[in-house]
């Protein structure tokens, strides 16, 4: 009977384990929350002084505290580790703040992240800095890119998209007004579409006039034409819809020196307000401009052809010097984006303030997007495995960098948010030859259905 008993419980004991390995593997929040929490906590508090003595975070005590420490308790003297506040969990990690002892900084505490994340059994450790003397330590329990979940709270306003989550567990979103311009790259099936879905399935439920250039004949962006202002699907519309552009973003700055008494002949280049400081009755709708494939724009075939490439590209790259404060922003994207394009190229990815590097083919490609504002972060880029779609690298000319990934979108959803969204598209009389037709939706008689018209003419 004994032997009995003492099977059962093993054999009870071998089916928690399982289960608990397997809903690390394929339930890791729930496996956080019910035993990677627990354990971290109760690893973190009984080792929090030998880890931080071990990792070289601890110093000499003052003169004071030692004097007490030896009347009172006759013991050694032992160094002593940042003071630890309140432990905060949350649904992926943890959250502590250490405050620094004299003479610590926070790069002294990110050096030892690896060796904390050991320690305490997570996933990954970063350190925050809160304010002089403050870093905030957050623990992330298990891998948050490999199942994409947003978070609920997210600091959403006018033109600020969340898009991903980065690999500390925050949400990754997209501000234009503090990145006006962006360049995103990435090779097929990389998830570079999936990232510009979440980016137009955002801005239209705000009232932002979104434009389209896709010289793909429309595949990507024509999905979503009941809430574009307007879409070029060949480099010949392409051609005709930049100047407007550019004409837009003239009349705007007119409006600007007029309402603020700037002499009508100041050159655009020197005015230093933009349309934000114009009243909300009389200020423009803004503009995202977003072009797939910009390489299609660059290539050329005959002399004609070149004549339209420099103009295009010449239109292009005022729109990214001068399109910020005219309330106009760009969103480019493509497979290569270098010097070997054309002549342009490189002034326009200057002018690209972001920069996102999904999966590409080789180095150079992720060289273009990050090694002049992140040098280090082009081998994160080229380690991007091919069964990760969505994750990225992102980067800005601050130099900082970080990984993240978006969430699946279906084409279906992103396309029914944007029809819901429809009436919320501003005015813009200068882009409405260019607004996409789109068919009405198919009626259903004697169980057939009527064949819809090509969403462009």
């Amino acid at each position: 009977m004994t032997d009995l008993v003492t099977l059962a419980e093993l054999g009870g004991g071998l089916a928690v384990i399982g289960g608990a390995a397997y809903a690390r593997h394929a339930h890791p929040a729930a496996y956080w929350s019910t035993v990677g929490l627990p354990l971290s906590v109760a690893r973190l508090l009984a080792s929090y002084s030998s880890t931080m003595d071990a990792c070289g975070l601890t110093v000499e005590p003052s003169r004071w505290r030692a004097l007490a420490v030896r009347a009172t308790t006759r013991r050694e003297v032992r160094p002593v580790p940042p003071r630890r506040g309140m432990i905060r969990p949350t649904s992926t990690g943890l959250r502590v703040r250490l405050r620094l002892a004299p003479g610590q900084e926070p790069a002294n505490v990110a050096a030892s992240a690896e060796r904390l994340r050991h320690a305490w059994g997570v996933h990954a450790v970063y350190v925050r800095d809160v304010k002089p003397g403050v870093v905030e330590l957050r623990l992330v329990g298990y891998d948050v890119l490999r199942k994409v979940r947003m978070p609920r709270r997210v600091d959403r306003g006018l033109l600020r998209v969340p898009v991903a989550r980065r690999e500390d567990a925050t949400a990754f979103v997209r501000d234009y007004r503090a990145v006006p311009h962006e360049l995103v790259l990435g090779a097929t099936l990389s998830g570079k579409s999936m990232y510009l879905r979440h980016l137009i399935a955002g801005l239209a439920a705000q009232p932002v006039a979104l434009v389209g250039i896709d010289c793909k004949r429309g595949v990507e962006l024509a999905p979503f034409a009941s809430r574009l202002s307007a879409l070029a699907t060949e480099p010949d519309e392409a051609a005709e819809l930049l100047p407007v552009l550019v004409k837009e973003m003239e009349d705007r700055y007119d409006l600007i020196k007029a309402r603020q008494g700037i002499a009508p002949g100041t050159p655009d280049e020197e005015i230093t307000s933009d349309v934000w400081g114009l009243p909300e009755s009389e200020r423009p709708a803004p503009i995202v401009l977003f072009v797939d494939e910009v390489a299609e724009l660059f290539l050329t075939a005959t002399r004609k052809d070149e004549e339209r490439r420099d103009e295009m590209v010449t239109h292009l790259i005022r729109l990214a010097q001068l399109g910020r404060a005219a309330g106009i922003y760009l969103e480019v994207c493509g497979q290569r984006f270098g010097a070997e394009l054309g002549k342009g190229a490189t002034m326009l990815r200057a002018q690209l303030t972001g920069r996102v590097c999904h999966r590409v083919n080789d180095e150079a490609s992720a060289k273009m997007a990050l090694g002049d504002i992140a040098p280090e972060a082009v081998d994160a880029a080229c380690s991007i495995a091919p069964e990760l779609p969505g994750l990225a690298v992102v980067g800005d000319t601050s130099g900082g960098w970080s990984r993240i990934r978006t969430p699946y979108l279906s084409l279906a959803d992103a396309a029914a948010t944007c029809r819901e969204s429809a009436h919320l598209a501003p005015d813009v009389p200068a882009l409405a030859p260019f607004r996409p037709y789109v068919p009405p939706a198919p009626l259903e008689a004697s169980g057939t259905a009527t064949v819809p018209r090509p969403v462009t003419e």
